[in-house]
C-alpha cells in the first residue's frame, strides 16, 4: 500500500503525500517533496513523478517531436466505438503534427485574439445583466449563491460563441430545447467519464454498462450539435459567399480555409469545446473565491482596470494587455488550485533527473498540484499573491498550468482570453464576499474541483458596504 519508494533515499512512500491521481484504475499517490518519486508496476508501465521547475526543463527538452501524454480512454473507446476521428487532443505522431501545425495559425497564435475579443466581450456583458438582474430579484440589494452552474453555463456560451460562431442563449431565462439538450449531453459526458478512470471502458462496453450507453449518448449528442452548426455554416456561406465582416467563427474559419477534412475540423473542435467547460468555469469559480478572501486586493484590481480603460480609449485588445495583476490573478488561482494534478509525457531519449537514469519510452508526471504548494519554489506557497507573477522574478518553468511546448493546451488563448474578460466585467461591476471561517479545499474527479459549493456573496459596487 506503500504506492512505491523515494529514489534518492529508499524511503517507502506513505499514504500522507500531497495529492492523488487516478491512472489506469488504480489509487496512484504523486510525491511532494523534492524527491523523485517511482511508482512501482501499474498496469503496463512504471511512472516518474516530479516536481522541480529544473526537472521539468529537462523532461521538455526530452519530450521529441511528437509529445505524448497519457489519453483520456473513455473518450478515445467512443470514437472507436463510433469509427470517429481522433481529435488533436488525442492524436499522436505525425497526424497530430500536421493537424496541430493548421490548428495553431487559427486558434493559439497571438494573433487571432483579436478575432475572439468581441464575441467574448459580448458574453462577459450578458453575464453581467444577468447577475444584476438575479440581484435585482432578491429585493435585497446582494445575491448569495453557489455560481457554479450559472459558469458553467457562461464558460459554454463563451466557447460555443468562439468555435462555433453562434450564441446558445445560455444566458437567459428561457433556454431552447435543443440547448438544454446540448447543456445534458455535456454535463452526462463529464459525469460518465469519472467512473471511467476506474473501470476499463471495453469491460463496460461488453457488459452493456448503463455508465457506458450514457457515455455514447452524450458524445452523440455533442457530435450531433457540431453537424448542426457545419450544415448551418454552409448555408450561409451557399447564401452570402462574400460576408466576412465579423469573424465567423473556428469552425467556419476552418471550413474555409480548407486544409483540414470535415471529420478532422469536427473532431478537434469538438474535443476543444469539451475542454474548454468545465475546466474554465471552476478555475473562475477559484478566482472569484480567493478574491472574496482577499477584499484589498479586489480593489487595487478595480483601480487597473479602471486605468487600463482610459488608456485605452475603449479598445478592449489593447486594455487586456494593460492588466498585469489580473493575469497574475489567473496565474495564482491556477497553482493553488490547477485543473490538472499532473502534465505527463513519454520521454522518447533516456535522461537524467537528480542523479537518477531514467530510461526513454517512460512516463514522467510533473506534479502541478504538489508544486504549487511547495515553499522551496514559491515563498509562503499557502498565500495567495497575484503580485508574485507581477514582479520580474524569475519564473522559469513555473507557469505550466496550461502545459508547454508544441503539446500545450490547444484552447490556451480562448481561456485566458475569456477569463480576463470576464474579471474585468465583473470587478468593475461587483463586490465579492464569502461566509467567514469557511475554507474550500480541493476533490479530484476528471478534474480538481472544490470538495462543497462555494457560497459568494454578489453585491453592485454602488451598494453601501
Amino acid at each position: 500500500e506503500s504506492g512505491g519508494s523515494c529514489i534518492r533515499c529508499g524511503a517507502l512512500v506513505s499514504l500522507s503525500w500531497v495529492c492523488c491521481l487516478r491512472l489506469a484504475g488504480f489509487q496512484v499517490l504523486i510525491l511532494g517533496v523534492p524527491c523523485l518519486f517511482r511508482l512501482e508496476k501499474v498496469g503496463s508501465y512504471d511512472s516518474v513523478n516530479i516536481i522541480k521547475p529544473e526537472d521539468a526543463a529537462v523532461l521538455f527538452k526530452a519530450e521529441g517531436h511528437y509529445p505524448k501524454r497519457l489519453r483520456v480512454e473513455a473518450w478515445t473507446s467512443y470514437r472507436d466505438y463510433r469509427n470517429r476521428k481522433y481529435g488533436v487532443l488525442l492524436k499522436d505522431g505525425e497526424d497530430w503534427k500536421s493537424n496541430r501545425i493548421v490548428l495553431n495559425k487559427e486558434v493559439i497564435s497571438p494573433k487571432v485574439q483579436g478575432n475572439f475579443v468581441p464575441l467574448l466581450d459580448e458574453v462577459g456583458q450578458d453575464f453581467v445583466a444577468r447577475v444584476q438582474k438575479k440581484i435585482e430579484r432578491t429585493g435585497q440589494n446582494e445575491w448569495t449563491t453557489d455560481l457554479s452552474h450559472e459558469l458553467f453555463k457562461f464558460a459554454l456560451e463563451s466557447v460555443s460563441h468562439v468555435l462555433y460562431g453562434k450564441r446558445l442563449g445560455l444566458l437567459l431565462d428561457y433556454i431552447d430545447p435543443e440547448a438544454q439538450h446540448f447543456i445534458d449531453c455535456i454535463t452526462l459526458m463529464f459525469k460518465t467519464t469519472t467512473p471511467m478512470l476506474y473501470l476499463p471502458p471495453a469491460l463496460l462496453r461488453h457488459t452493456r454498462a448503463k455508465v457506458w450507453k450514457d457515455h455514447v449518448e452524450a458524445w452523440d449528442g455533442i457530435f450531433n450539435q457540431a453537424d448542426r452548426c457545419i450544415q448551418s455554416i454552409y448555408r450561409q456561406l451557399s447564401k452570402n459567399p462574400d460576408a466576412g465582416e465579423k469573424y465567423p467563427g473556428v469552425l467556419a474559419s476552418l471550413l474555409m480555409l480548407d486544409k483540414l477534412s470535415i471529420e478532422d475540423i469536427k473532431a478537434s473542435v469538438t474535443e476543444l469545446m469539451a475542454g474548454g467547460v468545465d475546466t474554465t468555469s471552476v478555475s473562475l469559480l477559484w478566482t472569484l473565491y480567493e478574491l472574496a478572501r482577499h477584499p484589498d486586493l479586489q480593489e487595487e484590481i478595480r483601480a487597473e482596470i479602471s486605468a487600463a480603460r482610459i488608456a485605452s480609449k475603449g479598445d478592449v485588445v489593447q486594455m487586456l494587455k494593460m492588466v498585469p495583476l489580473i493575469k497574475g490573478a489567473l496565474k495564482e488561482t491556477l497553482r493553488l488550485h490547477p485543473v490538472a494534478v499532473s502534465l505527463q509525457r513519454y520521454i522518447t531519449e533516456d535522461i537524467v533527473l537528480q542523479n537518477y537514469h531514467i530510461p526513454a519510452g517512460t512516463l514522467v508526471q510533473l506534479g502541478l498540484y504538489a508544486m504549487g504548494r511547495d515553499h522551496r519554489i514559491f515563498p509562503h506557497p499557502e498565500q495567495y499573491r497575484p503580485s508574485r507573477w507581477v514582479r520580474s522574478q524569475s519564473h522559469y518553468f513555473r507557469n505550466l498550468s496550461f502545459g508547454f511546448g508544441p503539446r500545450q493546451c490547444l484552447g490556451r488563448r480562448i481561456a485566458e482570453t475569456e477569463m480576463q474578460l470576464f474579471l474585468i466585467h465583473m470587478l468593475e461591476n461587483f463586490r465579492f464576499e464569502k461566509q467567514r471561517q469557511v475554507e474550500v479545499r480541493s476533490t479530484f474527479e476528471l478534474i480538481l474541483l472544490p470538495e462543497k459549493p462555494i457560497m459568494l456573496t454578489i453585491k453592485p459596487l454602488n451598494a453601501s458596504r
